[in-house]
């Protein structure tokens, strides 16, 4: 029993005696100690494997992601410890199909366009891979897909670095699943761009920023933070609507590898808690978020995920915010004294 619980305890007992100082009623007193002995916040549950999965490059440690692929292409599934196809049992879902490899499995996606799940036993673990099969780019019509304005994408890759190309193919969201788990803690429906229209809508999502942000949350609540997600402000950007914004056009979030965030937990008002605790809602709580972050990232063998952080204080728009980027290269920014 916690300290706070143990003096909860002896004040209940000590208004539940007689004159005499003999207990009366103890029904009651187990009833009033019930409702003043503060309860335990359910520990966080990360979601993770005992023994993570390779699709392809991309190490996958969690029990519920999200991937994408063009339709007809390849992923290559495999533990990454040794075991090949004997150490993993794949059930292909809908559409696909698979068949045993050197590494694991060879799973082929879908033809057309959608959303498929590929549940994968690796011994105890039982992994949900959510396959979203991509729109091709080639689908863009006057800069539309599907009536949705997307906008022009830079013809040229910034200093010729692959991660600024234009997308391959676009996620198509829709009512219908815009609750899907792309992570344990992040859904499809946190991160289309914020311009107006309605369903359906297209967007682009970096892995990569999946596996930072759910890393990120991991550690909020390690340090005490309790929080189940965070929440994106602004995670993609179409290029028309980063244009209306008048951002630059190379930033990550036309290409779906940046998200702007906050932690809004208690009280849900749509800005961010007082995270560092001193009795201020300010850009202090966005350092702080910073500060976890960059000591997270600085870590060796997440040297993969160093990317970008950036603090941003409030205006007449929004709250105190940081960004948060899947870059190849670690870049700060933003931090006051």
């Amino acid at each position: 029993m916690g300290e706070m619980s143990r003096y909860c305890a002896s004040f209940v007992s000590y208004l539940l005696r007689d004159a005499s100082g003999r207990a009366f009623w103890p029904g009651l007193t187990l009833v009033l100690l019930l409702a003043v002995t503060p309860s335990r916040a359910p520990a966080f549950e990360a979601g993770r494997l005992k023994s993570p999965i390779r699709v392809n490059d991309l190490e996958i440690p969690y029990r519920v992601f999200a991937i994408y692929a063009l339709p007809g292409e390849v992923l290559e599934i495999s533990p990454v410890d040794s075991g090949g196809a004997q150490a993993l049992a794949v059930n292909v879902g809908a559409g696909g199909h698979a068949q045993p490899s050197a590494a694991g499995w060879r799973w082929q996606a879908p033809s057309a366009p959608g959303i498929t799940t590929v549940d994968i036993a690796s011994g105890a673990d039982r992994i949900e891979l959510n396959v979203v099969v991509l729109i091709p780019s080639a689908s863009i019509v006057d800069q539309h897909i599907n009536g949705y304005r997307l906008g022009a994408y830079p013809e040229k890759p910034l200093n010729g670095n692959a991660l600024y190309l234009p997308p391959d193919g676009f996620i198509e969201l829709t009512k219908d699943n815009a609750d899907l788990q792309l992570s344990p803690h992040f859904t499809l429906s946190q991160f289309p761009s914020k311009q107006s229209g309605d369903y359906p809508k297209y967007l682009v999502l970096r892995e990569q920023l999946l596996l930072k942000l759910e890393l990120l949350l991991e550690q909020v609540n390690r340090e005490g933070i309790a929080a189940d997600t965070f929440t994106i402000m602004s995670g993609y950007r179409t290029p028309y609507y980063n244009a209306a914004i008048n951002n630059v056009p190379y930033s990550r979030h036309v290409f779906g590898g940046a998200a702007d965030i906050y932690l809004d937990v208690s009280p849900r008002d749509d800005v961010m808690d007082d995270l560092n605790r001193d009795g201020r809602l300010d850009y202090r709580d966005a350092q702080h978020l910073y500060e976890i972050a960059d000591r997270l990232f600085r870590e060796p063998k997440l040297a993969m995920l160093r990317g970008g952080l950036g603090v941003y204080r409030s205006n007449a728009v929004h709250g105190p915010f940081l960004h948060v980027d899947a870059r190849q290269q670690r870049a700060r920014w933003g931090l006051l004294p």
